[in-house]
This record gives C-alpha cells, structure tokens and sequence, in this order.
C-alpha cells in the first residue's frame, strides 16, 4: 500500500527542535518589531501596535500562500473544516486573510475585521486541532509553499493567539462586556 507522502502519521522528530519553526518565529518576529516601528512613529499604543503588527503578519502569510496557491490548496485541503469541503475556499482565503490584513492596517471598519478575523481563526483552530489528534505530519499550510514548517501546536497557537487578539480589540473598542 502506497502512502502519500504529503498525507501521514508522524514517523520521525520532526516538528521537535526550535529550528523546524525558525521561519515562522523569524516572520512574527519581524511582524511584532514593524509594529513596534509604525506604534513608535505614530505614537500608539497598544491597540495600534496590535492594528500594525497583525496587519503585517496577515499580509506575509498571505503572500507566502499566493505564491502557489495550488500548492497552499492542497495542504490546507488536508484539514480545514471549509477547504475541505471547496477547493474555490482553498483558493480565496489567502485574498481573504490579505483583505483582513490591509482592513488591520488601515483601521478599516474594525468591528467588522475583528469579528471576521475572530470567525476565521475559529473555523482554523478547530481544524488543526483536528488535524493534530490524527497526528498528521504535514506542512503547514500557514507557510504556503515556500517555507516548510510541520503543522503543530505552534500553528494552534498562532491561530489561538491572533483570535484573542481581535478578540481583545473587539471588546476594548466596542465595549461589549
């Protein structure tokens, strides 16, 4: 019986040692001290630096995607709860994580892009929670296909924390609670 090598039960230690996931902590890193610069220069605070820092990091993982995006639709295929049901979901969610983060940047209806950025990382947060208990070994897809880095908790974890981010920003300037 053939495996498919893209598709399969974690064999080996990948995904153990910090530099599996250099790329992505170079990238929110990077994200995090631009933030810093642009809150710096405008003279923000935290809410502004939260705006900066995910408008840049929704934006670099969009272009990660869209430099391949069959590639990025054959990984993320393999265990978001919509993409696996629309191939055509697959395709526009890097334009739709691009849009949320140009919506971040430039204040742009903030409601609207928190809570839309709060459904996104749900519907993500349950599918690699359910990727992660059938113990696949695939690259996450939140790379696209330039970098690899294995799909793990550190991509729950991104998930989680950028949902409580817009979260944090949507009760802080709505007053919700």
């Amino acid at each position: 019986m053939t495996k498919d090598p893209a598709y399969k039960k974690q064999e080996n230690n990948r995904g153990k040692a910090f530099q599996d996931y250099w790329p992505l902590a170079s990238l929110i890193l990077i994200a995090a001290a631009a933030g810093f610069a642009l809150t710096l220069h405008t003279q923000g605070g935290l809410m502004s630096w939260m705006h900066y820092f995910m408008g840049i990091f929704l934006c670099c993982f969009a272009m990660l995607k869209i430099f391949n995006l069959s590639a990025f639709a054959d990984g993320f295929q393999m265990y978001d709860l919509i993409a696996t049901r629309s191939r055509t979901y697959a395709y526009i969610y890097p334009f739709i994580e691009l849009g949320l983060g140009l919506s971040f940047l430039a204040f742009f209806a903030p409601a609207l892009t928190y809570i839309a950025t709060i459904i996104i990382m749900i519907i993500g947060t349950i599918g690699v929670i359910s990727a992660l208990r059938q113990d696949l070994d695939i690259n996450c897809p939140c790379m696209g296909s330039v970098l690899e880095v294995p799909l793990s908790t550190v991509t729950l974890t991104e998930d989680v924390g950028m949902g409580v981010m817009a979260a944090i920003m949507l009760v802080t300037t709505t007053n919700i609670l």
